[in-house]
């Protein structure tokens, strides 16, 4: 999209306040929707449009948005803003931070996640056309209340200043184009009329929307550019409208994906992240989040009721009622239901890891099957082996973790215990109940238990009157005699 723009010279975001109606140690900027900071999706929309410089107003837990900024885009500089003086103020810190500024700078505020970079793009196109010397980007909202109001002039429509909402007149309240806190100026335009802004205000502050009228004053161009969607511009403040916004935004990555042929059985509790990448006919069941870089392959079926979070599903598989972190799911392969697949599990193509199996840091080869009530960890297992119900790969012995390998076309007993380091060698075949602690050839069965020894007479010598003493009572008088002690 930049290619086709009017080149910008700087964006700023501001990103100084404390935000404390969100009631949270967290700073407001830094609160998370899909996947990103708010203030992460503003980053992204600016850098839609090329900009040669982009600086963020700190202010606030400044060392901490700052850290969090230089992990999200590490070509942001910073400027701060020692005190909250308003918006005018801000911008200032951000100009002596860069230095002169010749061309346009978009100012935008940090807490607008759904900002579209295409909606940038029209206001900075439409402030180069119209030669303005600042451009604002407002809004007809439903409810006004807060909101700065954009004042026009009678009969030509033109901006002839923008009102904040705790100084406007009751007939300036009534009205409902909002400025949205985001514009194109004019940078040595904008530089001069912040020179020249004041504080004598309700708030005592420096109000960056009197650069408009101190523009206009001067005979410069004052414009306007409508959002197609007064849901962009929304600022978030509470956790109320933090859930509206990432509502908004999970129906507009839902809709991208099924457009591009993703299945969506209920868009209403399906959940995914701006990083999530699908295949064409993928199918996503109700109940299902998808975090993270979580990549679905072409046809696989995810759901219902799962959550991944960074775990790439192969073509074709199927993850029922599970979850998964930082796991690989090959192509065809089978997960769940109930299935938990931990870090660094990567499982072959159609393998499975079935019923109340939980996998970590395993790797499982083609066709290779764990169907249930097991656990597979610091493990590597080859192709087409059968795993025993129950069984479990013991690797920590209190101090360290250690390797479990089991070979290809193995058959493994239920209730297994591999006590690590241990290695089972290719179509070899271990004894239900067995407690593996020795490596097993190849080919060989191994039987790791003790010898079973029925003992007669014990529960009624034991637990006479018993509720057992008397069904084995009349168990032995229907068989017509007791069994002998072995």
């Amino acid at each position: 999209m930049s290619a086709n723009l009017p080149p910008v010279a700087a964006v700023v975001v501001l990103a100084a306040g404390e935000g404390t109606r969100m009631k949270s140690a967290t700073p407001k900027v830094l609160h998370e929707l899909c996947g990103r900071s708010l203030v992460g999706h503003v980053l992204a929309a600016a850098r839609e449009l090329a900009p040669r410089e982009l600086a963020v107003v700190v202010g606030h837990a400044r060392e901490q948005v700052a850290e969090h900024l230089a992990g999200v885009d590490a070509g942001v500089r910073t400027a701060v803003q020692e005190e909250q003086l308003g918006t005018g103020h801000a911008v200032r810190m951000a100009l002596e931070e860069l230095g002169e500024v010749d061309g346009t700078v978009v100012v935008v505020c940090g807490d607008t996640p759904l900002l579209r970079g295409e909606t940038l793009g029209r206001l900075v196109a439409a402030h180069a056309a119209d030669g303005n010397a600042v451009t604002v980007l407002t809004a007809e909202v439903p409810d006004a209340t807060g909101y700065g109001r954009i004042v026009r002039e009678p009969g030509s429509g033109a901006v002839s200043g923008i009102v904040e909402h705790k100084d406007a007149s009751e007939a300036q309240r009534a009205i409902r184009e909002i400025n949205s806190g985001v514009f194109a100026f004019d940078g040595r335009l904008l530089a001069a009329g912040l020179g020249r802004v004041r504080r004598d205000n309700s708030q005592g502050e420096e109000y960056l929307t009197d650069v408009l009228g101190i523009l206009r004053e001067l005979g410069h161009r004052v414009g306007a550019a409508v959002a197609a969607d007064h849901r962009e511009i929304a600022g978030i403040n509470n956790r109320v409208q933090l859930a509206d916004a990432r509502r908004v935004l999970n129906e507009r990555l839902l809709e991208a994906a099924m457009l591009s042929g993703v299945t969506v059985l209920d868009p209403a509790t399906t959940w995914v992240d701006v990083a999530v990448s699908f295949g064409q006919d993928a199918v996503l069941l109700p109940g299902t989040m998808l975090l993270g870089e979580t990549s679905v392959g072409e046809g696989a079926v995810v759901g219902p009721n799962s959550r991944l979070t960074d775990v790439r599903v192969g073509a074709g598989a199927r993850v029922d009622s599970s979850v998964a972190e930082g796991a690989e799911v090959g192509a065809g392969a089978s997960v769940g239901p109930f299935a938990y697949l931990r870090p660094g599990t990567r499982l072959g193509v159609a393998s499975k890891a079935g019923t109340f199996v939980e996998m970590k840091n395993a790797s499982v080869g083609e066709g290779t099957k764990v169907p249930h009530l097991s656990y597979v960890g610091d493990a590597t297992i080859g192709e087409f082996t059968n795993i025993g119900a129950a069984s479990v790969f013991v690797n920590y012995d209190g101090e360290a973790k250690h390797h479990t390998t089991v070979g290809s076309y193995c058959k493994t007993g239920s209730d297994n215990m591999f006590v690590a380091p241990v290695t089972v060698g290719d179509g070899a075949y271990t004894a239900a109940g067995s407690v593996i602690t020795k490596d097993v050839p190849p080919g060989s069965l191994a039987v790791a238990r003790g010898q079973q020894r029925n003992i007669g007479g014990w529960v009624a010598r034991k637990r006479p009157g018993s509720a057992a003493a008397k069904a084995a009572e009349a168990a032995e008088r229907e068989q017509g005699g007791t069994d002998s002690a072995e």
